[in-house]
């Protein structure tokens, strides 16, 4: 694919009441999209097309983007920030599925649905391009590299909730939640003073790896006196990224209890 900086000059996206600094905005906007596997092996032709058709969009913390039985009205690529994947079980409790990090897509798993199956919850403030859901099936049709990329998406968080799976199945819980903490560093981390945050609650990591609260509480008090992470009120830190590895590769060769 050509580089970021020629596609950057090639797209602009034009929302209604647009100024010289907002197209500015939007083109950074535009090229950060770029970087996303969606558009990987396109030409900066189709990748104008496919990039002007949307709109920026922006989310506060908690705004629900989409809710659970609500019809698919567009499609989303996530910019910045982070979006939490949920759905409600018969008893009323929400349980998170997956986080979203920049570069995904929101929405496309339902599409043909015209139905959402999941709430997708704002984690962190979020920057997006939204498509209508008619405009992103009729770019569909005319670009394979759409479809392709696409299914290749869609195939490794496939491939996610497998290994969460059997995580869940056959792990010891401190290879589960180690393991669930370095996935997050890649999805959703940011760089702060040298250490990786990801913004996340005990509650949500006890969610993602099938345990209690309690334990998660206990294992990150741990590994916090050891010096491997710090954690607060909805935020972990990773201060020794090969330890957490360690403690991952250690706990799954141990007897599952």
């Amino acid at each position: 694919m050509e580089s970021i900086q020629t596609l950057e000059r090639a797209v602009t996206v034009h929302p209604a009441g647009h100024s010289s600094d907002h197209s500015s905005r939007l083109s950074l906007t535009a090229a950060l999209a770029l970087r996303s596997s969606l558009f990987s092996g396109a030409s900066s032709a189709a990748c104008k097309e496919v990039v002007s058709a949307a709109r920026e969009k922006k989310f506060e913390s908690e705004h629900a983007i989409f809710s659970q039985g609500g019809s698919v009205r567009q499609v989303l690529l996530l910019i910045s920030g982070c979006v939490k994947l949920l759905q409600v079980g018969a008893n009323g409790n929400e349980i998170i599925l997956r986080l979203i990090g920049p570069g995904e897509l929101i929405g496309i798993a339902e599409s043909h649905t015209r139905t959402h199956n999941s709430t997708a919850r704002v984690q962190q403030p979020c920057t997006a391009l939204a498509w209508e859901i008619s405009t992103f099936e009729s770019l569909f049709e005319r670009h394979t590299f759409l479809r392709r990329n696409m299914l290749d998406m869609l195939l490794h968080h496939l491939e996610d909730m497998h290994v969460r799976f059997r995580e869940i199945s056959t792990d010891r819980v401190a290879a589960r939640l180690s393991s669930q903490i370095i996935r997050m560093m890649h999805q959703v981390g940011r760089q702060v003073n040298g250490e990786v945050e990801i913004s996340i609650s005990r509650e949500e990591l006890a969610q993602l790896t099938g345990t209690t609260l309690f334990t998660v509480s206990r294992l990150l008090s741990d590994w916090g006196r050891q010096g491997i992470v710090a954690a607060r009120r909805e935020m972990v830190s990773i201060r020794n990224l090969p330890a957490l590895v360690d403690l991952s590769e250690t706990a799954i060769q141990l007897p599952l209890k």
